[in-house]
């Protein structure tokens, strides 16, 4: 049996990430799906942009089968760079499997390789198996409420 594989994505992804996204954004969050090309962009930008932030993916005989992306800004408090992991995805084929475990455990070891104040999250108030797997690996609540406005 091959091992899942998790590395950094890259300009040969792009097609498969883009259909993953899609999947997380319409499949999992029932949300509208994006306009044509719009993913591809965002991938493409992260690409071309490794200052705004990264995408990483796990691979398993060629095929990809989940992705985490971090965003990069900053923490005043803190006076160094902080990430925000924006998504984190497994396909249902591949849950069980633990690749959110190994997806999240690359992003914490990025940071922490590369000196970041911290990596910050949010789950939705019922996801209660995100919430299990952020537990598990030594996530906390913050302090701070979430606001947002559109």
């Amino acid at each position: 049996m091959t091992e899942l594989r998790l590395r950094t994505a890259e300009e040969r992804d792009i097609p498969m990430l883009a259909h993953l996204m899609e999947q997380y954004i319409v499949d999992f969050y029932k949300k509208p799906k994006p306009a044509e090309g719009e993913l591809e962009k965002l991938i493409r930008h992260l690409l071309d942009h490794p200052d705004s932030g990264l995408q990483f993916v796990a691979e398993k005989e060629g095929k990809l089968l989940g992705f985490a992306t971090l965003y990069f800004t900053f923490s005043t408090l803190q006076v160094k760079r902080a990430a925000i992991l924006n998504d984190l995805f497994v396909t249902v084929e591949a849950r069980g499997q633990k690749a959110g475990e190994q997806l999240f455990a690359k992003c914490l070891n990025y940071i922490r390789e590369n000196q970041f104040a911290h990596m910050t999250w949010e789950t939705a108030r019922d996801n209660y198996v995100a919430q299990g797997l952020y537990d598990k690996m030594g996530g906390k609540q913050s302090q701070w409420l979430v606001y947002e406005i559109e």
